[in-house]
């Protein structure tokens, strides 16, 4: 019998080469920005895990080096480094030089890979002026050196080991991507996600970047409960209705098939699934079976055991899900994703594969656990209630907007353009600021929409209150859009959207930051597709004005005001040169918000993004829920970062 475990230059197939990756990065790597910068260290880390998946790696160490390079070394089996016959040259040099060679297109190398539908290790060759990768294995260490994807020099023996793996150092090319620094809380996220998603592997990693006080952080990601823990995780900072996690585990036509997921006192569905490690934020085939398998064996209890009976709602399959935080997790040996993003699962027979097991599990938890049997469908009672609730509010809401002619809030000061891609509205903290805004904007393509005072936070609400809170009725009818679509019953309609940018302005002070918290808590529970269409904008107001006669400067950060005054003091005395501290944006006049804050061509805008839907999802509902420590520790940990006046 072939021995499936000899992994070697034989197993290495080229599909092409490699000419087009640094013309074009971002059809590659997503973008050049703070995403694609952090993509290459996932794609290096991913061929690690996949030496994992396969039973060959252990430990895996990621580091950020002073200087913003990464390290990445594991204690797999090595790339194989002997001479591929067909290109006469090292394995290693065409798995680093080739893109789409490797391991993972021979079935026999890698069963399941999350690296495949990557973009691989090449092209992180290609975006990095030096890379070097260095393999232990077969008694040697093998080193060879690249610069923007082409070899320094042969595959080179340059010393002996008793230990396998890889390693692999990289520098991104600084010419490439707009930005270079890398964000040590995104790394640590995707790693606590990569060690959570496959129990036993222990991954450590260290920021040897120094801080102001001259102090390295380092942190170990280990679990040994997989799904269990990730799903108590996710759902800390909530008020849990089970005591421990539903837990499902099985193989169902060669697909295994792991679930976690748990019930809350919330009135949302957290799920979150993934495809060989791979976040599959658009769901796919293997939701479709959870939220099946899941309606049936739910309602099928309710019904036997007479749980429905009095019950005058007509229930649904979101009633099934609300208050659900869980994760699903598949292994396909060969995913086919859908669209461009490669975050939808399009394997049919996936479905029946969760089904059943989803079905078989939960079935057997609800006959051995009548207590929390009774818990789930109360919960899930509740929710049909609140549906029925909340689709009249949000009915009329919308009829509103139809009786009222344009249907707008009176609040609103529209613009002229009705291109919506041309359209921007400012999201105004208050009346004051509103009026200020109102004056100085472009009324050819600015829309204003003073919002008065704090929104209801979503995050403790019943659906029906969100629609009939005010300053929330208006955000819906100002923008256009609607709950429902004929695919999904709780998306959003994005058809009548009027704005592509949405720009949230607030104070530059602790109110400020609440209201703009609160109102991305909204679009992240109930409009989540405009974040993830990027429409969202953050302004950033100046926070300091610095002048002495007729010369002056607006400042955004403690260092450019540092640099100002030094400027603008010209060598005399600094103490003689003014600072006005903005703490909120009616101090200013309108030509002065305008020029700051709102003239396309010298304001800064911050667009929001999903980055990390799972750690979005943890955070929001820690800031806003019920939970007071872990807030706490929170803010302790971030107080370094917030503006606050002493």
């Amino acid at each position: 019998m072939e021995d499936k475990s000899n992994y070697s230059a034989d197993n290495i197939q080229v599909l092409e080469g490699l000419e087009a990756v640094r013309k074009r990065p971002a059809m590659y790597i997503g973008d050049i920005g703070v995403r694609g910068l952090h993509h290459l260290v996932y794609e290096v880390v991913d061929n690690s895990i996949d030496e994992a998946l396969a039973g060959y790696c252990k430990n895996i160490t990621v580091t950020i080096n002073p200087g913003e390079s990464i390290t990445v070394e594991d204690d797999g089996r090595g790339i194989p480094t002997g001479i591929m016959t067909k290109e006469n040259k090292s394995a290693l040099e065409v798995v680093m030089t080739v893109l789409h060679a490797g391991g993972k297109f021979d079935k026999d190398t890698y069963k399941v890979s999350g690296g495949l539908h990557g973009v691989g290790v090449s092209c992180v060759n290609a975006l990095s002026t030096l890379l070097r990768a260095t393999v232990h294995r077969e008694g040697k260490i093998f080193q060879q050196e690249y610069s923007c994807g082409k070899p320094l020099y042969d595959v080179k023996v340059v010393g002996e080991t008793q230990k396998n793996g890889t390693t692999i150092y990289f520098e991104p090319d600084a010419s490439i991507f707009t930005e270079v620094v890398y964000k040590y809380e995104t790394i640590a996220a995707r790693l606590r996600e990569l060690a959570f998603l496959n129990k036993g592997i222990i991954i450590h990693l260290h920021d040897d970047r120094p801080d102001d006080e001259g102090n390295t952080k380092k942190e170990t990601f280990h679990s040994e409960g997989g799904l269990r823990e990730f799903v108590m995780y996710l759902d800390g900072t909530r008020d849990k209705i089970l005591p421990e996690p539903i837990y499902v585990e099985g193989e169902k036509n060669g697909v295994p098939v792991e679930v976690a997921m748990i019930y809350n006192n919330g009135y949302t569905e957290n799920l979150h699934s993934y495809v060989n490690n791979i976040n599959t934020i658009e769901g796919g085939t293997h939701v479709a079976g959870f939220r099946r398998a899941l309606t049936r064996t739910l309602k099928n209890y309710a019904d036997k055991e007479g749980l429905l009976k009095n019950v005058k709602i007509e229930i649904s399959g979101d009633d099934f899900r609300e208050g659900l935080t869980g994760v699903i997790s598949v292994k396909v040996q060969e995913p086919q994703f859908e669209g461009q993003t490669k975050t939808k699962l399009g394997n049919s027979d996936v479905t029946g594969a969760v089904d059943q097991c989803v079905g078989e599990m939960l079935t057997n938890y609800l006959e051995e656990n009548p207590k929390e049997a009774r818990l789930i469908v109360q919960k899930v009672i509740l929710a049909a209630t609140a549906r029925a609730a909340a689709k009249k509010a949000r009915e009329m809401v919308q009829r509103k907007g139809a009786l009222t002619g344009s249907g707008l809030p009176g609040k609103l000061a529209d613009c002229q353009e009705t291109d919506p891609a041309q359209c921007e509205i400012y999201l105004v903290e208050g009346d004051s600021a509103g009026g200020t805004a109102k004056q100085g904007r472009n009324r050819v393509f600015q829309a204003i929409l003073p919002l008065r005072g704090k929104i209801l936070n979503v995050e403790k609400a019943m659906e029906h209150k969100i629609y009939e809170n005010e300053e929330i009725k208006n955000m819906f009818t100002g923008l256009g859009v609607t709950i429902g679509t004929p695919e999904d019953a709780k998306a959003l309609n994005l058809t009548k959207l009027r704005y592509h940018k949405i720009i949230i302005m607030t104070d530059a002070d602790v109110d400020g930051s609440h209201i703009r918290t609160l109102i991305l808590t909204l679009f992240f529970r109930y409009m989540k597709e405009l974040l993830e269409f990027g429409y969202v904008y953050i302004a950033q107001p100046p926070l300091y004005l610095v002048k002495k006669g007729k010369d002056e400067e607006y400042c955004w950060t403690e260092a450019q005001r540092s640099d100002a005054v030094l400027r603008i003091a010209k060598g005399a005395n600094p103490d003689t040169v003014g600072i006005q501290r903005y703490k909120g944006l009616g101090e200013m006049n309108a030509e002065q918000l305008w020029s700051t804050t709102m003239n396309p061509d010298t304001r800064t805008l911050k667009q929001v993004n999903l980055e990390s839907a799972v750690e979005a999802d943890r955070i929001f509902s820690m800031l806003m829920g019920d939970e007071v420590p872990p807030r706490r520790e929170f803010i302790e940990a971030n107080a370094k970062y917030a503006k606050i006046d002493a």
